[in-house]
């Protein structure tokens, strides 16, 4: 649910809109949940304003804050007018905290979710963004931005070590420095009976200031879905692998929603590689309504032990897990 005012600034009208979400996706997939407060988290407020011409001259300014009970996100961008032929330039400036629950959080309830050791991710970034025109059935984007991120406790104090002992950064500071090189590409060919999705980051960590990690990270990921009859048959392959510097925190996680559901965060392992696939069959019921079985599997391929501290090992995460099962669909118009 939520609302949306215009506002006269100038000669320009800005454009406000609350939202109040509750997100019911995760909630419904999950066990049910023991606390009260377990489904108040899910719940994640808005507000967002847009500046159409700030200074007269078609620039766009967009102010973003999400807020949820345990996590915060704020994202500025400004962006310059530019031909359709060119590259669209913005400029962004980001901060989020967040529960660190992916890596350092340990598996509970037979690894159906996973509970906080007060690790949390103070992020600070700053750069530029060009995404190129585009063209046919392909996307590209190319970023520039320094990072600043610092582990700290629920009491928002800054923290050098896990529950353990171990390190948190990688510099074994209170905080890590980047220079990140980011490009991504995307290929999407869709149609009425199949589409064939394919997505390409790397990220590369620049020495350009003291003490700022250097690494290479890639993932990919690609899925297919077919029509057959009425029913639908999507399937995906995603791996990810990282070289080089690297804190705890830059892991690959797997388990949960986005890799493989019936885990919680993270509960699978989380390592310098993983591989992910997912299976879903979808069968329409009624109008507006469609059930699915689903069968997903991950795996960090062994390589949990070369994270600095291994903190899969510390947790009892098994590197590998499976995971079966069948969900139903509700499909609306409507906007909560």
């Amino acid at each position: 649910m939520g609302a949306q005012q215009s506002v006269n600034a100038g000669k320009a009208k800005v454009d406000v809109h609350v939202d109040l979400t509750n997100m019911l996706c995760e909630a419904l997939l999950l066990p049910p949940v023991r606390s009260s407060s377990a489904s108040i988290s899910q719940i994640v407020g808005r507000i967002s304003l847009k500046h159409p011409s700030l200074f007269g001259r078609s620039e766009k300014l967009d102010v973003i804050l999400d807020k949820g009970i345990n996590d915060s996100n704020v994202v500025v961008a400004f962006r310059r007018p530019r031909p359709e032929w060119l590259s669209q330039q913005s400029f962004v400036i980001q901060h989020s905290m967040t529960p660190e629950i992916a890596v350092h959080g340990f598996p509970a309830d037979n690894f159906t979710r996973s509970g906080s050791r007060g690790v949390n991710l103070s992020r600070l970034s700053l750069g530029v963004e060009l995404n190129e025109p585009t063209t046919s059935n392909w996307t590209s984007g190319t970023s520039v931005k320094f990072e600043h991120i610092r582990p700290v406790n629920n009491d928002g104090r800054s923290i050098a070590r896990d529950h353990d002992g171990f390190p948190l950064t990688c510099s074994g500071n209170l905080h890590d420095n980047m220079i990140i090189l980011k490009q991504e590409s995307g290929y999407a060919d869709v149609n009425d009976n199949s589409f064939l999705k394919v997505n390409f980051q790397m990220e590369q960590g620049l020495p350009l200031v003291p003490k700022s990690l250097t690494f290479n990270r890639v993932k990919c990921a690609v899925s297919k879905g077919i029509k057959l009859g009425p029913t639908f048959l999507v399937t995906s392959l995603t791996g990810g692998s990282i070289v080089g510097d690297m804190a705890p925190y830059q892991a690959f996680a797997i388990g949960g929603l986005g890799s493989v559901r019936g885990y919680g965060e993270g509960a699978v392992g989380s390592g310098r590689l993983c591989l992910i696939a997912n299976c879903e069959y979808t069968v329409p019921l009624a109008k507006h309504l469609e059930g699915s079985i689903f069968m997903d599997c991950g795996s960090d391929l062994g390589s949990a032990r070369h994270v600095p501290g291994n903190p899969a090992l510390r947790q009892g995460k098994p590197g590998f897990g499976a995971g079966f099962g069948y969900g139903v669909h509700f499909n609306t118009d409507l906007a909560c």
